[in-house]
């Protein structure tokens, strides 16, 4: 029995509490008893406490499992190997993983107890886990099947129970978030004590590569990152020229013009443009959009590169297209009837209705959906990479190749790199940096969406 089966198991011996326990309310209830809360209520309770105390068990063992069974193999390992640096203590740990996993690895001799007492190790703590979370599941549900009298406040308790849980997912979240951005900062922490701050905010030159002679240009890297946020600002850009226009009048013709019956089919074509992976969207910029812009831009003699801003955020603009439709419809939809019927009361048309009083009040929707296709341009890798390049050049001209910020963090930490390096750490800082424009591009939709909410309210 692995991980997965024994999840699988409690989450049954948890469905089966829940009929338990609401057959044992309705059994009480039908004595003449007149029970506290419904024998839902009851059921759920029984559920909740069966399962949770045992799966916050299992999942708390299994975040800990790892580094107590590595402590514990550590003493199993030759002499040398436990004297030597860390590195190559957990290279000697991974090995004994692979050769109990029977990955075809040759066998080291030197290594086998350790691996035969991984073995041993993984079939106790797996015999432990089974018996200690089953019996916690028969025990909880005794107690609570024994609790199950008229006096319980079933509902009551539950909801405590839920709501504390909901606590725990949100301080989660939470604590997540708060662990990305400490990670990511220490990391652009170190970056910074190795490079400027000025010169990488303000630096126009990005190289960050270690040239091979101590005498070329950049030996030390050049990490200027002015190109990159210049590239992304471009792309996004020229995204948001398609995107914005497009994708708010496709939602106003939609939410106001559109019949019922294309409505019913024209949102849902237009959404599927969501759901197509970046990478389609990659290919055919660079196999469709970026040729023809090229071919075109000859003809009519300018000098377009093969790779551009331009074929880059044109498609990009229109995968970007669902995000302002699709929520702004919905949120066009939720403006009252009430106040189109008193513009058209007070003589105006539906255009003037539209403009004047059906865009203003859903302008607090517009402008979050507009900052979530922004946060998705910002973010994009795959159609950046793709069409647009890797070349960091700083430049205004659409025509020209570019790159942006999440393009370059892919590229610094594609394949095997130390994390002690300027190059590897300026991924870091690169995200910090995307990080923080993001969190300010938020708060400033936030403060725009008060304003109007407030006004329209």
């Amino acid at each position: 029995m692995n991980f997965s089966s024994l999840i699988i198991i409690v989450i049954i011996v948890l469905g089966g509490a829940y009929f338990l326990g609401r057959n044992r309310a309705r059994t009480v209830s039908n004595q003449g008893l007149r029970m506290h809360s419904l024998p839902g209520h009851y059921g759920a309770l029984m559920a909740l406490w069966t399962g949770v105390p045992a799966l916050i068990l299992l999942l708390t063992w299994h975040l800990l499992e790892g580094p107590v069974i590595d402590h514990l193999l550590i003493t199993q390992l030759p002499a040398h190997i436990q004297a030597a640096d860390p590195a190559q203590i957990q290279l000697a740990i991974s090995k004994v993983y692979n050769l109990a996993a029977g990955t075809g690895l040759a066998p080291d001799p030197s290594l086998m107890p350790a691996v035969e007492h991984l073995a041993a190790l993984n079939e106790r703590t797996l015999i432990l886990n089974s018996g200690i979370a089953l019996s916690l599941c028969l025990i909880c549900c005794a107690v609570t099947y024994r609790r199950i009298k008229p006096a319980l406040r079933a509902r009551t308790e539950m909801e405590t129970i839920v709501n504390l849980l909901l606590l725990s997912s949100s301080g989660i979240a939470v604590l997540t978030t708060v662990g990305i951005l400490a990670s990511v900062a220490f990391e652009a922490w170190m970056f910074f004590q190795q490079v400027n701050p000025l010169d990488f905010l303000f630096g126009t030159t990005w190289s960050p590569q270690v040239a091979l002679r101590a005498d070329q240009s950049g030996s030390s890297g050049s990490f200027g990152a002015v190109p990159l946020f210049a590239g992304t600002l471009l792309i996004s850009f020229i995204a948001m020229i398609i995107a914005i226009p497009v994708g708010l009048m496709a939602a106003i013709y939609l939410s106001e013009y559109a019949s019922s019956n294309v409505r019913q089919y024209a949102k849902p074509a237009l959404e599927v443009l969501a759901g197509i992976p970046t990478v389609v969207y990659g290919f055919f910029a660079a196999l469709t959009v970026a040729p023809f812009i090229r071919v075109l831009g000859t003809d009519l003699g300018f000098d377009v590169s093969s790779e551009s801003a331009l074929a880059a955020g044109l498609v990009m603009g229109v995968m970007i297209i669902p995000f302002v439709s699709s929520l702004s419809d919905d949120v066009i939809n939720a403006v009252p009837q009430s106040l189109r019927d008193g513009s058209y009361g007070l003589g105006a048309t539906k255009n003037e209705t539209i403009r004047q009083v059906v865009i203003p009040a859903a302008l607090p929707g517009i402008v979050g959906a507009v900052m979530l296709a922004v946060s998705r341009a910002i973010g994009e890798t795959m159609i950046v990479a793709m069409a647009a390049g890797l070349a960091a050049n700083l430049t205004a001209n659409p025509l020209d190749s570019v790159t942006t910020v999440t393009v370059q963090i892919v590229t610094l930490l594609v394949g095997d790199q130390e994390f002690d390096s300027p190059k590897t750490l300026a991924a870091f800082a690169l995200g910090l940096v995307l990080f923080l424009s993001t969190l300010v591009l938020n708060f400033i939709a936030l403060k725009i969406v008060q304003k109007y909410r407030e006004q329209y309210d």
